[in-house]
This record gives structure tokens, sequence and C-alpha cells, in this order.
């Protein structure tokens, strides 16, 4: 049997921690340390082949935990080493809920700096982990852009939540009976940036009138009934402490320009995502309701859709799956998600999942089905169920260059 090396790598932003073991789990008593860098990563290299040639080995594993982007320079620049590729070397870019779990198999582990790469190394050598797939840089690049903009919308949510309590401060009754049915429309905010509810209350309704149909464009169904219930409101509004007024104008007028900048920022990305898009033959877009972020973000994070075996190995990447508490006769009814899987894929086939409901009628019937069966969490549940509906359809129109058809899908010939 030939000898294998084991490295294990504990990656920080400025060092990398390094383990070696054989596949008898025999090797040094201590880790070593080199910085996390162009310069270290070569002495990496140059130690890894020395201690292979030292114990004759023929096939080398170098494990690592897949922790934020500070392994992701080291994996290709190792992967691309031609110096290691004679030993056939393959790579193991952990879950860290992995490497977790197994650390508690240890009963007496010591408290050191070392003990995660000891970790990892062996926990590749019992073999209970996959080799991993090198990055595509077409779905990287990709995935740059739909990660980023997720964590957008979570900023612009906050922004926009931190908005409607300044609002409620400056004008308390707009924000539970706003007759514009966009609370950050320009017709809006041009009105809560411009005037006090004192000042609404007091102006004709025809200067209101001539106000909002300018910011609106001309294009509010009524304005009339508008201008005549934002009259109302100001006059069922408390009135702001002036030694308030001043902190609460500056904050919101701030808050409002962070939301626009936000918007636009989106815009941009969208627009992008789109042009990026166009570089991968797919047929998500079939499906009514699925635009190209919503497509690029679910193929930014599946990759190459080959990967998976079937549908539910698919849904389980995604983390669409379900603890299961049984003990003796007793099966529990309610379950929650399984705390695994990729957070990004998974919030994307949420969002589809939305999406189909509203614009296809198997959906729709299948949301409402699941909605009904349970008295709390409804609308979650539903939609959650809904998505792992879904990866069966994504799996099929990806896997087998399939279109959506009402009723199913055909095969393009």
């Amino acid at each position: 049997m030939p000898n294998t090396l084991i490295v294990g790598i504990d990656v920080s932003s400025q060092s990398l921690v390094v383990r070696f073991m054989d596949q008898d789990g025999n090797g040094p008593s201590k880790s070593f340390s080199v910085s996390n860098d162009l310069e270290g990563a070569d002495k990496l290299i140059s130690d890894i082949i020395a201690y292979a040639l030292k114990i004759d080995a023929s096939i080398i594993k170098i494990g690592m935990e897949s922790t934020s982007n500070y392994a992701w320079h080291l994996h290709l620049h190792l992967a691309s080493s031609p110096e290691l590729l004679n030993f056939n070397p393959l790579f193991y870019v952990l879950n860290p809920s992995v490497v977790k779990g197994f650390k508690k198999t240890y009963t007496h582990l010591p408290k050191t700096d070392d003990v995660d790469s000891f970790v990892i190394a062996d926990c590749i050598r019992f073999g209970r982990v996959k080799p991993s797939n090198l990055p595509d840089f077409r779905y990287a690049a990709l995935q740059r852009l739909t990660r980023f903009r997720y964590h957008l919308i979570q900023n612009l949510t906050k922004e926009k939540n931190r908005a409607l309590n300044l609002i409620y401060l400056k004008f308390s009754s707009y924000v539970s009976d706003n007759p514009f049915s966009d609370t950050f429309g320009k017709a809006s905010t041009s009105l809560i940036e411009r005037f006090t509810p004192d000042e609404i209350a007091s102006m004709p309704i025809e200067d209101i009138v001539e106000f909002i149909c300018h910011q609106g464009n001309n294009r509010l169904k009524d304005p009339v009934l508008i201008a005549k219930k934002l009259k109302s409101l100001a006059n069922r509004a408390y009135r702001l402490d002036p030694n308030l007024a001043d902190s609460v104008e500056l904050t919101l007028t701030m808050s409002l320009e962070n939301i626009r900048f936000l918007e636009n920022q989106l815009k941009k990305l969208d627009k992008e995502i789109e042009k990026q898009l166009k570089a991968f033959s797919h047929t998500l877009q079939t499906v009514p309701g699925i635009g190209p972020v919503i497509a690029a973000g679910i193929i930014a994070e599946i990759g190459d859709i080959h990967r998976f075996s079937n549908e539910a190995a698919l849904a389980k990447f995604a983390g669409l799956v379900w603890n299961k508490y049984q003990s003796g006769n007793f099966n529990a009814e309610d379950t929650s998600l399984a705390k695994c899987g990729n957070f990004y894929l998974r919030y994307y086939l949420v969002e589809a999942a939305n999406l189909l409901r509203m614009h296809v009628d198997e959906y729709t019937a299948f949301y409402y089905k699941k909605y009904k069966e349970v008295n709390k969490h409804q609308h979650k549940r539903a939609l959650v169920l809904t998505a792992r509906k879904a990866v069966r359809l994504v799996f099929a129109l990806l896997n087998k260059g399939q279109i959506y058809r009402p009723g199913g899908v055909i095969t393009i010939t």
C-alpha cells in the first residue's frame, strides 16, 4: 500500500499552523507555523515535499477549513504548484461544523494553538470527508456579485427600518396608514423630508396635490384622495417636541440619503449580474417569475450541477433538510430545518419560491396547502417547503437541459 502524507492546515488571516501525519496517524509530535502569504505558502510547499520524500509518500492529502476568504488564495496556490502535482494531491476544504463535530470525539485534547491542525489532518485520515473541487472562476466571479447583493439587501432593509422609526417620530400616523403605495418612493420621501405635520395640516388641498403630482411624475392614481388623506393623518399625528425636531430632521434626511444610495448601488449590481449571467447557458428564466438576479444567485452557488447525483443531494447542499426526532414509538411532528448547508443558495431558493407561489399555479396551490396545515409559523414554513419543492424543478432544468412549461418541464431537442 502506498504511503500517504496528510497535511492539516489551520488557516488564519496572518498565519498557517500545519500538522503532518501519515495514514497511520504517525508524524512529528508538534505542528509548525508559516505566514499566510505567498512567501509562507512557497515555504509550506517545500516543507510538504521534503516530508513526503522522507516517508516515501506517493499521495498527499491537504485539508483546511473553509474559513471566510483566508483559505482561498492558499488553496489555489497549492493546487497550481507543479512540484506538488507529482504526488497526486487531493484537497479537502472542510466545513467548520464538520471539524467541530469531529473534534468532540476526542476526550482529552491539549488546549494548544496547534490542536486544530491536528484535528483537521486526523479527520481526513479517517476518510469520512470527500475531496473538494477547485473553484471554477466563472462561478466564483458571479458568486462575488450575488453574495454581495444579499448583504446589500440586508443593509437596505436595516436602513429602511431605521428610517421608519424616524418617520414615526416626525409624523407618527404616517407609518401605519401611509396613502402612498411605496413609503420610500420619490413622492412619499419628498413629502416627509419637506413638510412637518403642522405644515401639511395647514396647506390647501390644491398645493398638496400639485406637490405630490410633481414629485410622482404625474403617475399617482388619485392625487386628490391622497392629499385629503395626508391632511387627515397630519391632524391626527403627535407633535414632536421642538427640542428633538432638528435632530430628527437631520438623521431622517441622512437615513433617506443612505437608502437612495443603496438602491442606486443595487441597480448597478443587478445590471452587472445580468451581464455576467449571459456567459452561462441555462433555462431557469423559462420559469414565470424567475428573473436574471434570482437565476444568477442559484447558479453561482450550485456551480456545476453534475456535482450532485440527484435533487436530494442538491437539497442537502442547500440546507433544505429537516431534523428528525424519534425515540421508541414516538415521532415528532414539529421538526426544524437542519443547521447546515449553503446559506446563500437557501436564500435564493426561498426567494425563488416566493416568486413561484405568485406566478405558477402549481406552486400557489402547494404553498397554500402547506400554509393551512399548521397554526403557527404558517408563511415561513410554507415558503421553505415550497423552496424544497422548487429544488426538484431547478435540478431538472439545470441537469437535463430542460425548459419549463405549465404542468411540468420538457426536454430541449
